[in-house]
């Protein structure tokens, strides 16, 4: 097919740019590498159903052999056990001295409590984890909570199903993007496996781990979350993780009394942050090496675990028994202070261990017994202490983590008490808001922030992607003639005319066909003044489309590394319709900044 060059000899580099155009990049939705990313993925949760097992197993393998003196793998508490004083401090060091070691010795990686550190890797470190933390983070929790550490299997297990997904996107050529989706993927099955909830897991990735809501990502999470719930109902059946008693439709005034608790819940749950990384701090100032930290932590656990031997261990039996209602009064209200002070403490010395079921344990206690407390002085208000615990519960996990949604849903999928969701809505909402009226930050990422990483917990639409190249481009852009002299043209620059302060021009043909962008640069080169300005033409025209958007003509103008783009019609490549620069872009965020000020 020939060429429209208006009458001009072409010269080799104009044939060069004329023989194509720069077009930008428009991915689908999804692909075969979306695909290929979603069987990974259910591969990883079917794996991670199996490790979640087998972490649980190793867990009650430990706290039988320690402390029944007995081979079995089944979940006790360490309780039943009754130890005396010197079994409940001794044990609890052990376990931290040996995880002191294999933190230092093995990897530091497996300190704090898991969820932190999966983040900072997807933020900072391109979702690459070390592949000895699929056997590291593991072992030391078991170690930690088989040895009374009032911690939940869930966190460590997030962490580690997460180091799996890891391990299986760095065995594979796959992007940065693809290996953080397996990495949320794993962590999602390790919580999908442990609690038997694939919906809250799904949104605790989004939350906390993808930063981002997608289908290339999204599905593949879901797909492992939904293989790791299967095999839990394989192995364990279809029951609720925490049975508790029918719930009854609340009433308006128990409505409204629910979402005030959870308000208060919320104040509880930035306090709890805050005393986590005060305690954190103080081990800081600590004049000896880290690895002992633990240690003295377990003494505080042990000597507590004394005093009330249910703070030791996962203690997930008591949450079933504080929703349920059987435990209330003084003694419940002892029983969380002295659980916090356990696991808070514990937790700050960083030792492995992890931060969502000491928190349903600790609001759910306050939630059943603030419920208990209004109930009995102003029944009329119909409130009924065991769905308070579950407010306080979830409540309390929203205003700390602030992963709101995640929250709402995993109370609802481990009682299966459909009634509860509008009491859960309302009171995690409340207590999502006053946590972030308190604190920017969450006991997830003041770490990371202290670190000097800003996470934001706003998803909103990018800006850019909303407004199409058209409504932002100029129409009528100003354009040289191939065939006009260079020396005519830098006349007319150093005249200052017209356009003439502009720094690129697209070239067109004597018809009016695109054939390619120069600039004043090239326009002032050595080139001899009597040459057409279409032998200065360099590259191919990097072009956009008018239905495009803003945000694909940014990444359009950094691939190519230019800082205009010639706006062309979809169906013909060389009919000009407009220019886009960057400072089109800059304008189109000013507009944005105007519409915020006037909020």
């Amino acid at each position: 097919m020939s060429k429209d060059t208006g009458g001009l000899p072409v010269a080799p580099s104009m044939d060069v740019a004329m023989a194509a155009v720069d077009l930008p990049r428009e991915e689908a939705v999804v692909g075969a590498r979306t695909v290929r990313v979603a069987v990974f993925a259910a591969l990883i949760g079917v794996a991670g159903g199996f490790l979640a097992q087998a972490l649980m197993a190793l867990i009650g393998l430990i706290t039988n052999a320690v402390y029944y003196y007995r081979l079995d793998t089944e979940l006790v508490s360490p309780a039943g056990a009754n130890p005396g004083f010197l079994t409940a401090v001794a044990v609890p060091v052990t376990g931290a001295l040996v995880i002191g070691l294999m933190a230092r010795f093995g990897s530091s990686a497996i300190r704090g409590h898991g969820i932190p550190e999966v983040m900072d890797k997807v933020l900072h470190g391109e979702s690459r984890i070390p592949m000895r933390l699929v056997f590291l983070k593991p072992l030391s929790a078991a170690i930690a909570i088989g040895t009374g550490g009032p911690f939940g299997a869930e966190g460590p297990i997030i962490a580690t199903g997460g180091a799996l997904g890891s391990t299986v996107g760095q065995l594979f050529r796959i992007s940065t993007d693809e290996r953080k989706t397996l990495l949320a993927a794993g962590a999602a099955a390790g919580m999908a496996a442990t609690f038997g909830s694939p919906v809250s897991a799904v949104l605790l990735a989004v939350e906390l781990l993808l930063f981002e809501y997608r289908a290339r990502s999204i599905v593949p999470v879901a797909m492992a979350a939904t293989a790791a719930t299967a095999v839990r109902i394989a192995l364990e059946g279809t029951e609720p993780v925490f049975a508790m008693p029918a719930l009854s439709q609340p009433s308006g005034s128990a409505l409204a009394a629910y979402v005030v608790l959870g308000a208060i819940m919320g104040v509880v749950a930035a306090a709890a942050s805050r005393a986590v990384f005060a305690i954190e701090d103080a081990f800081e100032r600590l004049p000896i090496h880290w690895m002992w930290w633990p240690a003295l932590g377990a003494v505080v656990v042990g000597v507590v675990g004394y005093v009330d031997p249910r703070t030791l261990g996962v203690g997930y039996d008591l949450i079933e028994g504080i929703l349920s209602g059987s435990v209330l009064g003084a003694t419940l209200w002892a029983f969380v202070l002295l659980k916090f002070i356990s696991w808070s403490v514990y937790l700050g010395s960083g030792t492995s261990g992890g931060t969502l079921a000491p928190l349903f344990l600790i609001g759910g206690g306050v939630g059943a017994g603030l419920g208990a407390l209004v109930a009995g002085w102003i029944p009329s208000l119909g409130v009924v202490p065991s769905i308070a615990a579950l407010v306080g519960m979830a409540a309390t996990f929203a205003g700390a983590s602030h992963a709101l949604l995640a929250s709402v849903v995993f109370a609802f999928e481990t009682t299966r008490q459909p009634l509860g969701l509008l009491p859960l809505l309302g009171g995690c909402s409340a207590a999502y808001l006053v946590a972030l009226l308190l604190s920017r930050t969450s006991i997830m990422t003041e770490r990371l922030a202290r670190r000097g990483t800003r996470i934001e917990t706003a998803y909103s639409l990018d800006y850019l992607s909303r407004i199409p190249v058209r409504d932002a481009m100029s129409k009528r852009p100003v354009t040289l003639d191939a065939a006009r002299t260079l020396e005519s043209v830098r006349a007319w620059l150093d005249a200052g005319a017209g356009g003439a302060t502009h720094q690129g021009f697209p070239v067109v043909s004597g018809s009016g066909a695109l054939l390619g962008v120069v600039t004043r640069r090239d326009l002032a080169g050595s080139e001899s003044a009597d040459r057409p300005v279409g032998s200065v033409i360099k590259r191919p025209a990097v072009v956009i489309f008018p239905d495009s958007t803003l945000r694909d003509a940014a990444d359009q103008m950094v691939r190519a590394q230019v800082g205009r783009l010639a706006v062309v019609e979809r169906g013909d490549h060389r009919r000009l319709v407009g220019m886009l620069s960057r400072s089109d872009l800059i304008g189109a965020h000013a507009r944005r900044l105007e519409h915020l000020e006037q909020e």
